[in-house]
């Protein structure tokens, strides 16, 4: 009887088996067919309107047949070559220099600069300010670099947050014993804006020795973020300091790094300066690569007519801020902020914060350069 059982459900198994084994056999067969067809290249195929119809297949030549097309130098092309921008730093090769288009960027940048609800008031602490000094805020301006460094922000990140401060308290009078919290509120806004991985609201509370809590912090951030009516993107010293640098290295005259980083540098300690709060972003940025020209080669007149070209400036325009970048640079003002000092003696600066420039600056300097 189990014979049977056996011998009738291994004939009932035995169609289903072989169903299968066919259904694999097809599989494999069409897929080798589908091999076996000849792919069309993309370019081979034509182009037709909806509808056409499809044109016949032509036997494809050999390659005795095929005439192969004739090779062509590349100065025999008749392409128009790409004008550089005027002043554009066009000689690196970099692409990300945007050669092509780097005078309207600069002209968008020169106007953005300009505009009133993106500057600060050069007298806010003399017309608005009751209980906040110069002085305390460049003590603030070089503890936020500090904090800066801790966290490993980026350049850009600083240079926005002095200038929300700047232009929050160009609105409103505030009490000293908000000003770190102002500080550390803006430098919040800036890193979000500018940081990949910014620090969080409780690192800039941590950093104060948690002075302030969360909710001060965030009320804070949204009174800052309503004074700047949400512009929060503008150009700064930075901005400029980037696309000037590359021309003050005119004829390798100034070493690349050494001129970089002293441009850096003397831009920072712009910061520190209420007085330098006048000045405009890019008038900042020229100042600051003419004082690092000057600090490097001081026998050799820093400012040139390509500088004058690229940045729009006169020597003899930019002749008070240099002179308060150079004031700054040999600690003839702010004598007790360090941070940035200590911040550029670093070897990873090259330690361009003990180069010191001359005493003076010749009048030639500062005289006009001929077209």
């Amino acid at each position: 009887m189990a014979d049977k059982e056996n011998s009738a459900y291994a004939a009932a198994a035995a169609p289903r088996t072989t169903r299968a084994s066919a259904k694999r056999a097809a599989a494999v067969t069409a897929v080798a067919v589908a091999a076996k067809r000849k792919r069309v290249a993309l370019s081979e195929i034509p182009t037709l309107p909806n509808g056409a119809p499809q044109p016949q297949t032509k036997p494809k030549k050999s390659s005795s047949q095929v005439a192969k097309p004739k090779k062509r130098s590349v100065s025999s092309l008749s392409l128009p070559a790409p004008k550089p921008a005027p002043g554009a730093a066009d000689e690196t090769g970099d692409p990300q220099l945007c050669a092509p288009y780097a005078s309207d960027i600069y002209s968008y940048l020169r106007s953005m600069e300009v505009q009133a609800r993106r500057r600060p008031a050069a007298d806010y602490i003399e017309r608005v300010q009751v209980d906040v000094t110069p002085n305390m805020r460049g003590i603030l301006v070089d503890w936020l670099v500090e904090v800066a460094e801790e966290y490993k922000l980026v350049s850009d990140t600083l240079y926005l947050t002095v200038s929300y401060i700047d232009r929050f308290l160009s609105a409103n009078s505030l009490n000293r014993q908000k000003l770190q919290l102002l500080g550390v509120s803006a430098m919040l806004i800036a890193s979000k804006y500018e940081e990949i991985s910014p620090p969080n609201v409780e690192d800039f509370c941590y950093i104060t020795d948690n002075t302030y809590m969360k909710q001060e912090l965030v009320k804070m951030e949204r009174d800052i973020l309503n004074n700047l009516k949400f512009e929060m993107g503008n150009p700064t010293a930075k901005t400029f300091l980037r696309m000037f640098i590359k021309s003050g290295q005119e004829e390798k005259k100034y070493p690349s790094l050494l001129l970089e980083f002293m441009g850096s540098y003397l831009t920072e300690l712009s910061l520190l300066d209420y007085g330098c709060v006048r000045f405009l972003p890019s008038a900042a940025a020229a100042s600051a690569v003419f004082v690092a020209r000057l600090t490097l080669n001081p026998d050799s007149n820093p400012w040139s007519k390509k500088l004058q070209s690229v940045t729009g400036y006169r020597a003899s325009e930019l002749k008070d801020c240099i002179t308060a970048i150079h004031d700054l640079q040999l600690s003839r003002k702010g004598q007790s902020w360090n941070a940035i000092r200590d911040k550029y003696k670093q070897h990873r600066f090259k330690g361009v914060s003990a180069l010191l420039p001359p005493v003076g600056i010749p009048a030639s300097y500062f005289e006009d350069l001929k077209e």
